[in-house]
């Protein structure tokens, strides 16, 4: 369902949605608000690969190496990690719909009412083929709707059915690439004294210590049982990103540094700092669904002034 839309380019008070093709030929809808504030969402992956707010300025890290062409995911914006997050077994790195083709959902189930009517969202489909239950046996529909508000906050629901006759079970990830000024001068609070798993270290359990998280190295981390609102702090920007979750308990913090960058062919020379991955995930405890069932997992990402203490942002 595209809602916002006007064949004829007129503006209303919703705003504007449009088809069109990406350097490759490839769908993707644009959103936009009254303001000025866009978001791209590319049909390969259901992506979101790019988020401006009023002044266009973007705000998500895509790498200047990246091809967005099939049957690689994009490196940056927010590709989705199902059914896996990371790499075990048959499936592909972060399972296999970040590579597949969605389509345009035009009668999608009702969200409930909490979900504005005063947003431009495009409503996506992706359904279980022949090819992806040869590695992975089960029947599913996933559903994502993509919103811009009026405000410019953009928000991501994800709606996975079972349409299985048994149960299966997932892990999964809004793998958000944030674009930052410096990765040394970045914050992020809310994760304070929360355990999390060091994927640098096998997995080892360790109880975080700062009193935030900041980045000297390599940082590749899954902290636990987290609340539903995360900040990143950029103070040279003079902004703040807040992340509110709902479904998702861990949220996976990630940064290659040097090293592991210069190693990856779609990561511009020393783009690293300017990126920092902060995913609301379920990864410790995989969804278990059963047959019949669906699961749902918000992500909300909006940016406020960093003169706003974290008392006030709700931490």
């Amino acid at each position: 369902m595209l809602t916002g839309h006007n064949s004829a380019s007129v503006w209303d008070f919703k705003a504007a949605t449009e088809i069109t093709k990406d350097r490759n030929g490839i769908d993707q809808v644009v959103l936009r608000n009254p303001q000025g504030a866009s978001a791209r969402v590319s049909l390969h992956g259901a992506q979101v690969t790019s988020w401006r707010n009023e002044q266009g300025q973007e705000l998500l890290f895509t790498s200047s190496k990246t091809t967005f062409k099939p049957p690689k995911a994009a490196r940056g914006g927010i590709p989705i990690c199902f059914p896996q997050f990371g790499n075990c077994g048959s499936l592909e790195l972060h399972g296999f719909v970040r590579n597949r083709m969605w389509v345009i959902d035009d009668n999608p189930p009702p969200l409930p009412a909490n979900d504005s009517d005063r947003n431009t969202s495009v409503d996506l489909l992706l359904k279980s083929s022949g090819g992806d239950m040869k590695s992975w046996p089960h029947s599913f529909e996933f559903r994502l709707r993509v919103s811009l508000g009026t405000d410019g906050d953009l928000s991501l629901v994800s709606r996975v059915r079972n349409v299985n006759g048994k149960p299966f079970s997932f892990s999964f990830a809004y793998h958000t690439y944030l674009l930052v000024s410096d990765i040394s001068e970045i914050r992020i609070e809310g994760l304070e004294t929360l355990d999390y798993l060091d994927n640098l270290s096998q997995k080892r359990r360790i109880t975080e210590q700062g009193d935030a998280i900041t980045f000297e190295s390599e940082v590749d981390r899954v902290y636990l049982s987290s609340p539903n609102v995360i900040a990143v702090l950029d103070h040279e920007r003079k902004r703040t990103f807040l992340i509110r979750k709902e479904g998702l308990p861990d949220v996976a913090v990630w940064n290659p540094w040097v090293k592991k960058s210069k190693a990856m062919a779609d990561f511009g020379v020393n783009e690293y700092k300017h990126m920092v991955c902060v995913d609301g995930a379920v990864i410790e405890k995989p969804v278990n669904l059963k047959p019949g069932k669906e699961w749902t997992g918000r992500l909300h990402l909006s940016f406020v002034p960093s003169s706003f203490c974290s008392e006030r942002l709700g931490l």
